[in-house]
């Protein structure tokens, strides 16, 4: 099969087009005929060698996929071969095939093609565990979702104004305030010009947001803090700008704050299989109905990994970059 390798770590000149042998599924597993790919930040993490595969995964980029099941392990029953899912894998998705624990596929939404189907199952997955269960967003509550314009937050904006939700982003670009107003947001913040703890008090009356999504870290830990209102929760999932906080306990415990976060790849399997049956149960029903779509910014040829990694790294898209194998 064709797969995208890497020569060692570093920029995105380092991938190039290889042939290995196709993979096969354990009695768990499908064998998935890979469409489309989707590519996420951890992808460019890996990469550049600071983001490793977990013990057992593919060391070939890819994080999601969507295609057609050619073969099933000896205990699936779900899943049959002709079937088309997207699925969540934990790497290998930069390939002709790929395996996938059958749990962690799902159905493809109804009127979806292969390409949005494939941009659904990282950012999904990670926004419903990340803003929905750890964070606990309730409909009428407020939340800001720093990074917008990228696929995590194009998926978090649509969802919380979906389940009722006051939504406040945060963009470096003009281009992508409308889209994200589109999308749902009350309030655009452009963060170059602007400072969003200000702005958030202002729209706010001063009290703050109930939940912030964040994946900068750095220096905007402590102005999250700030943004917070009572009993506000502050949900990291990644850090862009540092790992390295620094926290004033007072401002945590006056508040009554929660300080969560997690990752998403080296979760078991059967974690990743109950995200699967609540994101089936709770938002499927509205990608079926055509209120949730991811947004898909630019597609390119699987044997094009260099030019989509090298657009994902320039920050100059709105959504999602997937791509396309068949």
């Amino acid at each position: 099969m064709k797969v995208i390798g890497m020569k060692g770590f570093g920029g995105p000149e380092i991938l190039q087009v290889e042939e290995r042998a196709r993979v096969a599924p354990a009695d768990t597993e499908v064998l998935i005929e890979v469409h489309a790919a989707g590519i996420n930040r951890p992808d460019c993490a890996q990469r550049q060698g600071s983001y490793p595969p977990p013990p057992g995964a593919s060391d070939i980029l890819g994080l999601e996929v969507a295609g057609k099941v050619v073969a099933c392990g000896a205990k699936v029953s779900r899943w049959k071969v002709g079937d088309a899912v997207c699925a969540l894998v934990s790497g290998g998705g930069y390939a002709e095939y790929v395996v996938a624990p059958a749990g962690q596929c799902l159905p493809i939404p109804e009127g979806f093609d292969m390409i949005h189907a494939a941009a659904l199952p990282e950012t999904f997955f990670t926004v419903w565990a990340n803003l929905f269960e750890s964070g606990r967003l309730q409909k009428g509550e407020s939340v800001l979702v720093h990074g917008g314009s990228g696929g995590i937050g194009t998926t978090a904006i649509q969802m919380a104004h979906a389940f009722g939700a006051h939504v406040f982003t945060t963009v470096g670009k003009r281009d992508s305030v409308k889209p994200c107003l589109e999308l749902g947001a009350k309030r655009v913040i452009l963060y170059k010009d602007e400072d969003f703890v200000s702005i958030i008090k202002t729209e706010t009356q001063e009290r703050g947001v109930d939940v912030i999504l964040d994946m900068v870290g750095g220096d905007y830990f402590a102005r999250n803090i700030e943004a917070l209102g009572m009993l506000g929760r502050l949900v990291q999932i990644a850090t862009l700008h540092g790992a390295q906080v620094q926290l004033d306990l007072r401002k945590m415990m006056s508040k009554r704050l929660t300080l969560t976060g997690s990752t998403l790849r080296a979760r078991p399997v059967e974690e990743k299989t109950r995200l699967a049956a609540a994101l089936e149960k709770n938002i499927w029903p509205l990608l079926n109905q055509g209120k949730l779509k991811p947004m898909v910014f630019k597609t390119f040829p699987l044997e094009k990994a260099r030019e989509a990694h090298e657009l994902m790294e320039s920050s100059a898209h709105t959504g999602k970059i997937v791509l396309v194998v068949r």
